[in-house]
């Protein structure tokens, strides 16, 4: 069969950035999880296949006097508490699936508050396989015929793929099978299906896609890492254990390859060619990856994590018989699986500490997220240029290059209906509806190189033709064979000349027929012995044939028997596979009970250090409270003190007072009463009458004298104008001397002269900063008609907030009077004959009104 030659393969040019004008807006859709019990509260109602309607929950309107209204959200699709993990697999990660196989990326990430089934969406239960684990049976449902062996394809560590040819590939596979600590080495696909993902998707529900290259061959590789606190962590290394010093996992970078996609840098990318294979390793990345237990999530992830399918194709070359060994023509495509972090308020998660941090660092990467979405959308709608903040966060910055057209996006809203996350969810809905308006550009197809098709088909039926010759032949037989046939034909007399020249020759026709009749008895000889080894032949094959009843009878006892014992070994083979199954169940529920308990351990030391603390803390402030009581009952003492001795000042001043007033009105009644008694005995004869006499002070004058209010008795005699004195304010301070523009001059023979004074007619904070005394001048008019001067003085000083203040201490009282007759001022109980008049300013100062002679008086409250 001819064979066409090997053409050259044109080369063909490295991927380029879509730059058609194609765009889709980003796939949302809403899944909402069945609630945990019948009673609770449901704040979520499906209208239709694609709306949703949330209403308030009675205890919010109550707070919010019914400000609430329900509101309602449009999806791509809406999955109903009854939706199977299948139907959702159809509608939104099948088409995904089918544009991988077909050289485009793809994005696929739930969305929701923690505890609304993201990670069940994503990963499944057993029995109820999730994205993840279809997505990967899918995949190898397609490409199962046409996978490349090992080591055909090899990662450059630079987010390429290489091409090896058949050789290097068998020594690469021989070398890492002889290394005694291999990086990571997965399981073969020969051994058994885990029992347990054999559950999670069953034989009815696998599917597969029809529109696969068959002039291909693929090859699968998966990574799978975990964003933690904005730190990118590998699930898939296998780092070296010490027990003396462990050393905590090493954190990735993202670095950017030639053709400007993102890529973790060092990430474990693990060749698989089964969906058990795969599963496997997720599995043992999922192990490694951080949850804990929080109030409302008893396995809460702690971490965003992100599961890469990576699909390398490369095509065959003209005979359809090996890969073309350019690698310009591989391409490689990927679908990331993400389960995002629940967002959550730590005031209903009650989180301290690393739980704390943990929250805050997942919001803050969800608002990034967020943040991203609102600028792509300004910028879309508005024709503004605003620069994306992809680099605020691992998670936007990984997958910058999805929402600039390097694929599909789609995004799994998952919703709990219960009342209580009413308000988060209200916040998940806004941002769901605003990423709908997101649109990312179309990705363009890909060719795999411009071969003829069929390749693969062409050399496979190449291959059966030939082989269906070789057993149309079957094996040599002796006519066929001249060795033989020449071997026979010597064995035999040779045959004389059969010419007849002369018709007398009676010598040839003799000899020939004596060599025929030789040759016909060695035939006859040679029958006879092949009929003799026939007949042995014949006996030995009855006896073979005898021989062979006896072993087939024996072996149909053999195999009754050994039919017996499959049919055990299928029983035990069933039980073992049970056993398998339920010890695997067990380990699971053992790891999640090993990482509860380890939860409950921290938050129990946790909550014995906050106890601890609180103590310490009580017994502070307990001490604290005993030192303010007593603190404060010193104070209560001393305040009740002092409030008393000023309360018995108060009473005592009030009473002396009093006390004064009393004198004074005693006093002017008695001089009203001389002066009555006076005028009638001035009138009935002229005889002098006495003069009312002054009752004795005598026993006043051994009783500590206090500073009295009333006025001094008055002077009968004229008055006698004493030497000029200066005012009591006359000192060595500096005063300010305020005296109003409205007083009158008095031009009497007694005024206050104050050295060192500022003469003011209007305050100001200036002159008040220079001296430290102040003294006003006011006057009145007092009751009998005549101008009454008051020295109000007091003590100027600073005050907190930098001004002047002035506090009054002193009053003294200037007053003039005319004097009607020598007979109207006599001091009461005096004698006959003038009285001395008396300096009033070496007296004690009276609180009363008392007139004098243009005398100095002194007054003071």
């Amino acid at each position: 069969m001819y064979r066409q030659g090997k053409g050259k393969t044109p080369r063909r040019h490295g991927p380029k950035k879509a730059t058609n004008t194609d765009k889709d807006p980003v796939g949302v859709c809403c899944r909402i999880r069945p609630l945990g019990a019948e009673d609770e509260e449901c704040c979520v109602e499906m209208i239709s296949s694609s709306t949703i309607q949330l209403h308030a929950p009675d205890g919010l309107k109550a707070n919010r006097n019914g400000e609430f209204k329900e509101t309602q959200y449009s999806f791509k699709k809406v999955f109903g508490i009854k939706t199977t993990q299948m139907e959702l697999f159809e509608e939104v990660a099948k088409p995904l699936i089918e544009d991988l196989i077909h050289c485009k990326n793809g994005l696929l990430f739930t969305y929701g508050v923690t505890g609304s089934g993201k990670t069940f969406t994503m990963t499944g239960s057993p029995g109820e396989g999730g994205l993840l684990p279809r997505s990967l049976d899918m995949v190898f449902n397609s490409i199962g015929p046409f996978q490349a062996k090992r080591y055909v394809f090899k990662p450059d560590e630079k987010n390429g793929m290489e091409v090896q040819n058949q050789v290097d590939a068998l020594l690469e596979r021989q070398k890492r099978d002889s290394q005694p600590t291999p990086v990571l080495k997965t399981p073969s696909s020969r051994h058994r299906p885990d029992p347990e993902f054999a559950d999670m998707i069953s034989s009815e529900e696998a599917c597969k896609s029809e529109n696969v290259d068959e002039d291909c061959c693929y090859s699968v590789f998966v990574s799978y890492i975990e964003i933690y606190n904005n730190y990118i962590y590998d699930l898939l290394e296998d780092a070296p254990y010490d027990p003396i010093r462990p050393k905590p996992p090493q954190s990735k970078i993202l670095r950017e390859d030639q053709n400007h996609n993102m890529y973790v840098a060092g990430c474990t990318e693990v060749e698989v060619k089964s969906t058990e294979e795969a599963f496997e390793v997720f599995w043992k990345g999922q192990k490694k990856r951080r949850i804990a237990n929080t109030e409302l999530n008893r396995e809460s992830s702690r971490s965003h994590s992100v599961f890469t399918i990576k699909l390398a194709q490369a095509p065959l070359d003209a005979d359809g018989d090996h890969i073309l060994q350019d690698k310009s023509q591989v391409n490689v495509s990927q679908l990331c699986l993400v389960d995002l972090a629940g967002s959550e308020r730590t005031s209903r998660t009650r989180a301290e500490g690393s739980r704390l941090r943990e929250a805050g660092n997942i919001n803050q990467s969800l608002m990034t997220l967020r943040t991203c979405m609102e600028v792509l959308r300004e910028n879309q709608m508005y024709g503004t240029n605003k620069m994306v903040p992809y680099r605020d966060s691992k998670i936007t910055h990984l997958f910058k290059n999805y929402f600039d057209g390097e694929g599909k996006v789609r995004m799994i809203v998952c919703v709990n209906p219960k009342a209580d996350d009413y308000e988060e969810t209200i916040l998940v809905m806004r941002f769901a509806e605003m990423t709908q308006e997101v649109e990312v550009a179309r990705p363009v197809d890909r060719p795999i190189c411009f071969l003829a098709a069929g390749r693969r088909h062409r050399n496979q039926a190449f291959r059966d033709e030939l082989s269906r010759r070789l057993d149309d032949r079957g094996g040599p037989t002796y006519s066929d064979d001249p060795v033989l046939l020449n071997q026979l034909i010597e064995s035999l007399p040779v045959l004389p000349p059969c010419e007849l020249v002369d018709p007398a020759d009676d010598q040839t026709l003799p000899r020939l027929i004596e060599v025929l009749e030789t040759r016909l008895r060695i035939r006859q000889m040679m029958t006879e012995q092949f009929n003799k080894t026939a007949n042995t032949l014949k006996s030995m094959l009855q006896q073979f044939d005898g021989q062979l009843s006896a072993k087939d009878t024996f072996l149909h006892d053999q195999q009754s028997k050994l039919g017996e014992k499959d049919k055990v070994i299928v029983s035990q083979r069933t039980e073992i596979e049970r056993l398998e199954k339920k010890s695997k169940t067990l380990e699971y529920k053992i790891d999640i009970l090993q990482k509860t308990t380890d939860v409950y351990e921290q938050d129990k030391r946790s909550l014995q250090q906050e106890l601890e603390t609180r103590e310490q803390r009580l017994l502070r402030e307990l001490s604290e409270k005993k030192r303010m009581e007593q603190r404060m009952q010193g104070m209560v003492t001393d305040a009740r003190h002092k409030w008393e001795k000023e309360c018995e000042r108060r009473v005592n001043a009030k009473q002396l007072e009093m006390q004064n007033k009393l004198w004074v009105k005693d006093e002017k009644l008695k001089q009203l009463k001389a002066i009555v008694t006076e005028s009638s005995s001035n009138s009935g004869g002229g005889c002098a009458a006495e003069r009312p006499e002054r009752p004795s002070r005598e026993r006043d004058r051994n009783v500590p004298q206090k500073r009295s209010a009333s006025p001094s008795p008055i002077p009968t005699a004229l008055p006698v104008h004493p030497m000029h004195r200066r005012s009591h304010s006359a000192g060595g301070e500096k005063w300010v001397d305020h005296k109003p523009a409205c007083n009158l001059d008095l031009d009497t023979v007694m005024q206050p002269i104050i050295p060192n004074a500022i003469k003011v007619s209007t305050p100001n904070e200036k002159a008040l900063s220079k001296c430290n005394m102040y003294v006003l001048r006011h006057q009145e008019l007092a009751s009998d008609g005549e101008i009454e001067t008051k020295l109000i003085k007091g003590n100027v000083f600073k005050t907190r907030a930098g001004g002047q203040a002035v506090q009054f201490t002193d009053i003294e009282t200037l007053r003039q009077e005319c004097a009607a007759g020598p007979s109207r001022k006599r001091r009461s109980g005096s004698g006959e004959g003038p009285v001395q008049p008396e300096d009033v300013e070496n007296r004690p100062p009276v609180a009363g009104t008392s007139s004098s002679y243009s005398h100095q008086k002194r007054r003071k409250p």
